[in-house]
């Protein structure tokens, strides 16, 4: 929430501000605030209607779909789409390009991503990644 509207949204801080301005200013405010009201009313009764209107639509649609004896499966089916969400295949890992000893340990590392603090000490000591690969 911006601080704008926290402001506009407190009692205390609209008072605190209507004690700095005159009278004309706050009926000019009134105003502006009140033409702004009305067209977000207005949106939003338009978006309703169109809503309303896309609903009345479909629900045309499914009573000939009714009539003629089709289903809305067999007409997705139809169509080719399935009602069945598509899965996402797991990415397979990448293989390890550059091979290190960390505390004792081999580790490897892909070359994606954050370079491993042991290679890239090595690097700042002037080694190469090529003393690295595997």
């Amino acid at each position: 929430m911006s601080e704008v509207l926290k402001t506009l949204s407190n009692i205390r801080s609209l008072r605190v501000i209507a004690r700095e301005v005159t009278l004309e200013q706050l009926e000019g405010l009134l105003e502006k605030l009140t033409i702004v009201v009305e067209e977000k009313r207005e949106a939003v009764k338009a978006q309703e209607a169109e809503v309303a209107q896309r609903l009345e639509s479909l629900n045309k649609y499914r009573e000939l779909l009714a009539q003629d004896g089709i289903s809305a499966e067999e007409l997705a089916l139809l169509l080719g789409s399935s009602t069945e969400s598509k899965k996402r295949e797991p990415r397979t890992p990448r293989p390890a390009k550059y091979k290190y000893v960390d505390n004792g340990v081999e580790k490897t590392w892909t070359g994606q991503g954050r370079t491993p603090s042991v290679i890239q000490k090595a690097l700042d000591a002037g080694k190469s990644l090529k003393d690295f690969e595997i």
